[in-house]
């Protein structure tokens, strides 16, 4: 049993407030998920040429500022850093594939949890209540985001297996439920090049929908495929620069809610995570049909 939450904000001017809005949320759904929590926030992109890669360091006890002088001396493109305890929002011009190999040779501590242009990806072990409070979660503005409390059922607890899960740029996937067939879609993913990093059972989602989005299909196509490759019980949470989406399997045994007014979209497995909103007495309420796709637009 995990907990699910997403957010987005059709209204410009509550994007401040995004992080203050989101916070009860997630605390909402602490008795479903209490050993680790993540979350994933869109914000504008930065400017043409540039990318954002979210950095995790652990237990590890990193110099943020001795980073960046060795990233610059040891190539041309620029670096900026913002660092939040043991994770960092790196912005490079740079090439992101090569900067994740040479942390890989030179600093291997450092984890990669996303990249893009819009996503920050921050997650940890601990309450959601805890990780909010530690990463200054009420203070993040954005368009939309995609968060998670997870109850480990079958994998270890650590940061690496907490949700959201990313693949290639600005893409993410959150879960609740579980696949019964995550190493046959593995098996047909690894000898495309595809590499995983976990045994997770969300990664296999994960990835097989960033390589159906490579592959040219939308978000919403992409999932549809995955009604005949995916086999369990799930609902999926997703997004990407411009969309959020959920869906849940065939049973919809899974739960989800969600709230809709014209200044925002919200979804969470339970209705407390909702009830603080405001207007949300006036919303449209509904729960996702089975292997129905619903998507939004920033």
């Amino acid at each position: 049993m995990c907990g699910i939450v997403g957010l987005l904000l059709k209204n410009p001017a509550l994007r401040p407030q995004l992080g203050a809005l989101m916070v009860p949320m997630m605390i909402g759904m602490t008795e479903r998920g209490p050993d680790s929590a993540g979350l994933a926030v869109f914000t504008e992109p930065v400017e043409a040429g540039s990318y954002k890669i979210s950095l995790y360091t652990g237990d590890h006890l990193i110099d943020w500022k001795s980073l960046l002088v060795k990233l610059r001396m040891a190539s041309e493109a620029r670096y900026e850093i913002e660092a939040t305890g043991n994770h960092a929002i790196l912005t490079t011009t740079g090439s992101p594939s090569i900067l994740e190999a040479w942390l890989a040779e030179k600093l291997p501590e450092v984890a990669v949890l996303s990249v893009g242009r819009s996503i920050d990806l921050y997650k940890d072990i601990g309450t959601p209540g805890d990780i909010c409070k530690r990463y200054d979660f009420e203070q993040l503005a954005g368009t939309h985001l995609v968060g998670h409390t997870r109850m480990a059922t079958e994998s270890a607890v650590t940061p690496a297996h907490a949700h959201p899960f990313t693949a290639g740029h600005d893409f993410c996937l959150v879960h609740n439920g579980s696949l019964s067939n995550p190493h046959l879609v593995r098996r047909k993913l690894e000898p495309l090049g595809i590499e995983f990093e976990t045994d997770n059972d969300t990664e296999a989602a994960c990835r097989y929908f960033e390589w159906r989005l490579r592959e040219g299909d939308d978000l919403k196509t992409a999932v549809q495929r995955g009604f005949e490759e995916l086999d369990g019980f799930y609902t999926f949470l997703m997004g990407t620069d411009q969309e959020l989406a959920i869906v849940r399997d065939a049973f919809a045994c899974k739960p989800a809610i969600v709230a809709e007014t014209d200044d925002y979209v919200a979804v969470a497995s339970e209705f407390r995570s909702l009830a603080h909103l405001p207007g949300v007495n006036k919303a449209k309420l509904f729960e996702p049909k089975p292997q129905e796709v619903y998507t939004w637009k920033v």
